[in-house]
């Protein structure tokens, strides 16, 4: 059972929901989110918000990786 699964909060700034998703925090803070540690556990919420923050650094990965 990870953080997660024990009810972890979310660890944007002023945000108290419960974290579904874990992310590498220095990717986080590139998207946009206002996170501190090396993880960043977010909500619903600011997942969505991550995604689309991420999105055109994800599809240059996947480039430089050879995926299409």
């Amino acid at each position: 059972m990870g953080r997660i699964g024990k009810g972890t909060k979310c660890s944007v700034a002023n945000c108290g929901d419960d974290a579904v998703r874990s992310v590498n925090g220095a990717k986080a803070k590139s998207a946009g989110l206002d996170v501190d540690g090396r993880r960043a556990y977010l909500c619903k919420e600011h997942y969505k918000t991550y995604k689309k923050g991420s999105k055109r650094d994800r599809q240059i990965e996947k480039w430089r990786h050879g995926v299409a």
